[in-house]
């Protein structure tokens, strides 16, 4: 593969005064950086500066800043993102600025806003929008341009700012909450995180530092250029959440952020960022849970005279049954090792991979596979869930750290690449951030092997949902996101709830008599949790009749009913059309993903999704917003482009991903990237050879082989088996305790030993090897003591 080059401007105020001082004198260009971050430039206080890569040119940053207002009612968020761009310089400028959206929003609408002035966009083709703006942009014409670039990465460019002047551009886009026993989550995602982009170099069509590659032809545009460390890029963004949730709100936080909330009756409240402005550097995160153990089934249909009529159904799942599992899994765990993971995000994926190995049973076989640059497989083969091959992979995992590419095209088919086992059910497991630019390819890849499921991890606090969301459901799987301040035994734990125990499988809906069609999802996935059935369609006459939800659970039929009724006069619920196309949008992708992203497509998927975003007003890959202010025009030639850069995302490690150099070197010369450029890594696969190891107790703790008394080693073992909340109250008193416990099995033998202990359980148990409970602080000793507990976690 090409080395990739790195050659952008790099844009943002200098953080730490001193950042410079052990090379040596710093360039005036960077000094002058540093001065108008201190207030102490012409540019006045808080102005942004772009410095060239020779460390000389100069030019300010344009965007300002981001406001994030998002209605929710009920299941339905409204949301609007307005990008405030300022341009103090004196001359007309263009901005280019690359952003996430979630990627299962519908966005439908654009505008800009300068001085009094409101211009709404308008949706065209992608190539006729690109025509009109730069025409637009060569007359002086205020003009912006919205462009699709992933279902989840988006290009906003403005033409002709004029000197002195603020131009606002305000997104609008609806999406779907997820809902899952008793939740919802609402998630708005802040930064591009650094992609990893294959193929050999073959030109340039954006400013990303990424050049367009024969396996990306995109790559410039999905790869905007990142500040430098001690740097950041200036603009910041603030978020409020209005909530109606419609029925009583029991709990609500964001498990990212600082949030201020203010409660305005049992069913409504105002959520907002503490901070007026903060770093976009991760994703926002809103769970809030609601008022009973799940939601009532019901159905909101639209109806216009010009296009019929839609629908949105929603289906409760039934109540869960335990039963003991004795279907025997093939678990294949897959771990990214690429060099955005190094540091924290690959040890929190270490963390829970560790946790998923100890919930096996006997009679399951397992591998672990990793994979950056190159490939490696631990074992040739699946091997059985044995203490000693436990151990041996513990030890395996325990070595790993990040560094290098993330060719994940070649674990994926490692992975999913058939084993020949006919008696176990074989289930895929990856841990990785997702950044990578073939995201489409790899989702096409996953779509060919129909012998395995796939349960995707996004590790970090800026995945790439979009890739894990598709891979799971394309896989027939699940996905599971596990921040760096989350539990990732919790994770663990809800990973062996659905993989041993699913919900509900081989689901289908049966419509009966009524009249309708292009209903979406075409395949409902199965359930592995408590979350509803939602689906999508059209009606084309009005009618009453049931719909019947029929499938498995734990291998018995399971059927409800569901009354419903179609009418011709609804104009109520506009947001469900929308929301329609937008799916429909999803599956024609589906059909088609390696065209897509060659740049490619089958002729009719393009003219289908290009027809559908233009009759319902929605950004798709084929089509953009537009908007041409007539009114004002700039003079003097071509506006200068500016690049605006983007953080990098929180706990990602820059010279894991850009290699080790500094930021002088960085501005001076066009580098190539460690890992994210390519740099030439040969991927290949081979099995790790890994010496055998020591004694390891349980959970993962080395036994001291030196130890001169077998009660100190035992006292080691079971420390090794309680969390360190756990280990600070041991032995205490009059303390109950919460507490999670994995068991190496769950005989009536051992619950009889769980119980003389006084360990009480607070609820039924979703899969038979972990038990949740309370039990004395006084006993935690004894239940670590136990041949059974391998580890016991505070709750």
């Amino acid at each position: 593969m090409n080395r990739n080059h790195l050659a952008y401007w790099i844009c943002g105020a200098i953080a730490a005064a001193g950042l410079y001082s052990a090379m040596g004198a710093a360039p005036r260009g960077v000094e002058r950086a540093r001065e108008a971050a201190d207030g102490t430039a012409p540019g006045g206080a808080g102005s942004l500066m772009a410095i060239a890569p020779d460390g000389e040119s100069e030019i300010f940053c344009p965007l300002e800043h981001t406001d994030v207002r998002a209605e929710i009612s009920g299941f339905l968020a409204r949301v609007r993102v307005t990008q405030r761009f300022k341009n103090p310089s004196a001359e007309s400028i263009e901005a280019v600025y690359t952003f996430p959206l979630p990627a299962d929003s519908a966005v439908d609408d654009m505008t800009i806003h300068i001085g009094e002035r409101t211009v709404k966009g308008k949706i065209k083709e992608r190539d006729e929008a690109r025509r009109i703006y730069e025409d637009a942009r060569s007359r002086g014409r205020l003009a912006a341009l919205l462009d699709q670039e992933r279902p989840n990465i988006f290009t906003q460019a403005v033409a002709n700012i004029p000197p002195g002047e603020t131009v606002e551009v305000e997104i609008a886009y609806i999406e779907t909450l997820r809902y899952e026993e008793g939740s919802y989550d609402f998630t708005f995602p802040m930064v591009v995180g650094p992609r990893y982009i294959p193929g050999s170099a073959t030109g340039k069509q954006g400013g990303g530092w990424s050049p367009d590659t024969d396996q990306v032809p995109d790559a410039s545009r999905i790869t905007p250029p990142v500040t430098l460390p001690g740097t950041r890029a200036g603009h910041d963004i603030s978020l409020e959440v209005s909530l109606d949730a419609g029925v009583p709100i029991r709990s609500l936080d964001s498990g990212s952020h600082d949030v201020s909330v203010e409660r305005q009756g049992e069913s409504r409240a105002h959520v907002a960022l503490k901070a007026k402005s903060v770093l976009p550097n991760k994703d926002f995160r809103l769970r809030y849970g609601v008022a009973g153990e799940s939601l009532d089934d019901a159905v909101l249909t639209h109806y216009r005279e010009d296009a019929g009529g839609f629908f949105t159904m929603i289906l409760q799942p039934p109540s869960r049954v335990t039963v003991e599992d004795v279907t025997p899994k093939e678990l294949v765990f897959v771990l990214d090792t690429s060099g955005s993971m190094s540091g924290f995000p690959i040890e929190k994926a270490k963390e829970t991979m560790k946790l998923a190995l100890e919930g096996l049973y006997p009679r399951d076989r397992f591998n672990l596979i990793t994979f950056a640059g190159d490939t490696k497989v631990l074992f040739p083969a699946p091997v059985p869930a044995t203490p000693e091959n436990l151990a041996h992979a513990q030890s395996f995992l325990a070595g790993r750290q990040g560094g290098g590419g993330t060719e994940m095209m070649k674990a994926i088919r490692t992975a999913l690449a058939p084993s020949g086992s006919s008696e176990h059910v074989r289930i895929v497991c990856f841990m990785t951030d997702g950044y990578v630019g073939n995201d489409m390819a790899i989702l096409d890849e996953v779509k060919r092997y129909s012998n395995a499921r796939v349960f995707s991890f996004g590790v970090g606090s800026s995945p790439n949902r979009f890739l894990l969301d598709k891979m799971a459901e394309v896989g027939r799987g699940e996905v599971e996101y596990v921040a760096l301040d989350s539990d990732g035994s919790a994770a663990a734990r809800r990973f062996h709830e659905r993989v041993r125990n699913p919900l509900l499988t081989d689901i289908a809906l049966d419509f009966g008599g009524l009249a309708v069609e292009d209903v979406y999802p075409k395949r409902i996935p199965d359930l592995f949790s408590a979350k509803p059935v939602i689906v999508k369609g059209r009606f084309t006459e009005a009618g009453k009749g049931v719909v019947r939800l029929t499938g498995k659970m734990s291998g018995k039929a399971f059927s409800r009913e569901m009354p419903v009724r179609f009418e011709s006069k609804r104009p109520e619920h506009e947001a469900l059309a929308t929301l329609w196309a937008r799916a429909k949008v999803d599956d024609l992708m589906g059909q088609d993903w390696n065209g897509i992203q060659n740049g490619s497509p089958r002729p009719e998927i393009r003219q289908q999704i290009t027809q559908l975003g233009l009759v319902y007003r929605l950004m798709t890959q084929f089509t953009s917003f537009v908007a041409v202010e007539e009114t004002i025009v700039t003079e003097g030639g071509a506006p200068r482009r500016i690049e605006v850069p983007v953080e990098m995302p929180q706990g990602v490690d820059y010279e894991g991903v850009f290699g080790d150099r500094s930021p002088i070197q960085a501005k001076k010369v066009a580098f190539a990237s460690r890992g994210f450029a390519g740099g030439a890594l040969q991927a290949n696969i081979a099995q790790e050879a890994v010496a055998p190891p020591p004694p390891v107790a349980p959970h993962g703790a080395r036994v001291d082989q030196d130890a001169s008394s077998d009660k100190a080693s035992n006292r080691r073992q079971r420390e090794a088996k309680l969390d360190a909340k756990l280990g600070a109250i041991v032995g205490q008193s009059g303390v109950k305790v919460a507490v999670e416990i994995w068991l190496s099995e769950a005989t009536p033998e051992v619950l009889k030993q769980l119980e003389a202990l006084g360990f009480e359980l607070s609820e039924e148990p979703k899969v038979a090897k972990i038990r949740l409970g309370r039990i004395g602080a006084d006993k935690l000793a004894a239940l670590a003591a136990l041949d059974a507990v391998r580890f016991v976690k505070a709750r």
